[in-house]
C-alpha cells in the first residue's frame, strides 16, 4: 500500500516512477482512486489508450490463434483427403493394370510397372500373379508359359512360391494347376511342366530319381484325371491300364506299383479342379475375335436350320441366337475335330465339323437355360456364299488342335527310354 509520503512527493518524480507506484497497488479501486489523485489529467488519458492498445492486441492475438487453429485444422484434412484421393487413385489404377492384363498380359504387367504398382522384377511379378486377385487364371498361364527370358524368370519365381514339402505328387499337382489354368500350345505345358518337375523333386529328393520321371508322371495325372472325369470318354481306364502306361518311367525302370495304385485312388476318388475365371472374362474372348458372322446351322435332332451368329476365338466356335446376346447357346471346342466341305440339297454353301471318337466334345443351353452336353457326331453349317463358306473353313482349319499332352509326353518318354537304355549298357 501507499504511504502519504509516497503521495506528497509525486509531484516530484517521473512519470515512469509514478506509473511503477500506481500498478504496485493491491486492489483495483485503491488503484482507481491513485490515479484520480496521483496522475494528471493528461497522463490519466494516456493510461486509458494503453489499456485499449492492450485489450485490442489480445483481441488479435486471439483472433491470429483461433485463425492458426483453423488453417491447421484445415492442413490436417487436406492430408487425410490427399491420403484417401491418393489410394482411391491407386485402387483405380490396380484395377485398370488387372483388367488390361486380363485383355493382354503383356501390356497388363507394363501398366502396373509404368504407374508404380509392381516392381519390374520376375519376384514382384510372380508374387501379383500368385495373389491372383482379379485375376484372369487363363491369362495367367499364358503369360507364364511365354518363351522370353523375364517370363520364363518369372514362371521360376512363381514355382518357387509354392511348397510341396512332403506332399504327394497328386496333391502337389492339385495346388499347382489350382493357381492358373494351363494354356494350349504345348510348347507352354512343356516350360510349365519342367519347371513343377524341377521343383517338387528340389523339395523332395528322395521319391523320384530324376526330373524327367517326375514330369512323365506328372502328364499322366492330368490325362487320367480328364479319362476318369470326362463324360465324353467312355472306356475309362482302369488301374492296371494306368501301371502300365506308366512301366519303364523311372530311368527305363518301374515305379513302385502302390504309389501308382494309390495314385489313381485319389484321382477317382476327386477330380481335379479347374479354376474358374470370372463371368465377365467370358466377354472379353469375344472382343477381337479371329471370325464372326451369321451362318445357317442344322439341328441335332430335328434336322432344321436355324440362323446363328457365330464367333470364332481361342480355339472354339461359340454360336449366338442374336448378336446382343451376353452369352452363347453352345460351345464347340475345336479339339480333335476335323472341317470339310459337304453338300446339302436344302441349303447351298455347306460344311460341317466331324471327329474321329463319335460324338462332338460340346455344350450348349437346353430350353430352360441349363448347360447340357451336346448330342452332335457332325456340326453342318451353311455360308451365304461359296467365298464366306471357304474363309470359314479356312479360317477354322487353322484353329483346330490336338491334345499337346500325348506328343509332349511321347517325346519325353522317348527320351527315359532313351536314357535307361543307355544306363544299362
Amino acid at each position: 500500500m501507499l504511504n502519504n509520503n509516497d503521495l506528497n512527493c509525486g509531484e516530484n518524480m517521473s512519470l515512469d516512477n509514478r506509473l511503477s507506484r500506481v500498478m504496485r497497488s493491491p486492489n483495483r479501486e485503491e488503484l482507481e482512486n491513485l490515479i484520480n489523485k496521483y496522475l494528471t489529467a493528461s497522463e490519466q488519458k494516456l493510461l486509458q489508450d494503453i489499456r485499449r492498445w492492450k485489450s485490442e492486441l489480445l483481441n488479435e492475438i486471439q483472433a491470429l490463434k483461433d485463425e492458426l487453429a483453423e488453417v491447421n485444422s484445415g492442413i490436417q484434412a487436406l492430408d487425410s483427403n490427399g491420403d484417401e484421393s491418393k489410394n482411391q487413385v491407386r485402387a483405380k489404377q490396380l484395377s485398370i493394370g488387372r483388367k488390361k492384363f486380363n485383355m493382354d498380359p503383356k501390356k497388363g504387367i507394363e501398366y502396373l510397372v509404368e504407374h508404380g504398382l509392381i516392381q519390374h522384377t520376375p519376384d514382384a511379378v510372380a508374387a501379383f500373379l500368385h495373389g491372383g486377385e482379379g485375376l484372369n487364371k487363363t491369362a495367367i498361364g499364358d503369360y507364364l508359359g511365354e518363351k522370353h527370358p523375364f517370363n520364363e524368370s518369372v514362371l521360376k519365381s512363381f514355382v518357387h512360391l509354392h511348397d510341396f514339402t512332403d506332399l504327394i505328387l497328386v496333391q502337389a499337382l492339385r495346388q499347382f494347376l489350382w493357381s492358373f489354368r494351363l494354356p494350349g500350345e504345348a510348347q507352354k505345358i512343356d516350360r510349365m511342366m519342367e519347371s513343377f518337375a524341377q521343383r517338387y523333386c528340389q523339395l523332395n529328393t528322395n521319391i523320384f530319381t530324376s526330373t524327367d520321371t517326375c514330369y512323365v508322371l506328372s502328364f499322366a495325372v492330368i490325362m487320367l484325371n480328364t479319362s476318369l472325369h470326362n463324360p465324353s470318354v467312355k472306356d475309362k481306364p482302369s488301374v492296371e491300364q494306368f501301371i502300365s502306361m506308366n512301366r519303364g518311367i523311372n530311368d527305363g525302370k518301374d515305379l513302385p506299383r502302390d504309389i501308382l495304385e494309390s495314385i489313381y485312388d485319389s484321382v477317382k476318388a476327386e477330380p481335379f479342379k479347374i479354376p474358374e475365371d470370372d463371368g465377365n472374362d467370358l466377354m472379353l474372348t469375344f472382343f477381337n475375335p479371329d471370325r464372326e458372322g451369321w451362318l445357317w446351322k442344322q439341328g441335332g435332332r430335328y434336322k432344321s436350320w436355324k440362323r446363328r451368329w457365330f464367333i470364332l476365338n481361342d480355339n472354339c466356335l461359340y454360336y449366338f441366337e442374336y448378336t446382343t446376346d451376353k452369352e452363347p447357346r453352345g460351345i464347340i471346342p475345336l479339339e480333335n475335330i476335323k472341317v470339310r466341305e459337304v453338300i446339302d440339297r436344302s441349303k447351298p454353301h455347306c460344311f460341317e465339323l466331324h471327329g474321329d471318337a463319335g460324338v462332338i466334345k460340346a455344350c450348349k443351353t437346353d430350353s430352360d437355360g441349363k448347360v447340357v452336353e451336346g448330342k452332335h457326331t457332325v456340326y453342318r453349317m451353311s455360308a451365304a456364299s461359296a467365298e464366306e463358306k471357304e474363309h470359314w473353313m479356312k479360317c477354322i482349319q487353322q484353329r483346330i488342335s490336338h491334345h499337346p499332352f500325348y506328343d509332349i509326353l511321347a517325346e519325353r518318354k522317348n527320351r527315359i527310354q532313351k536314357t535307361g537304355s543307355r544306363l544299362r549298357t
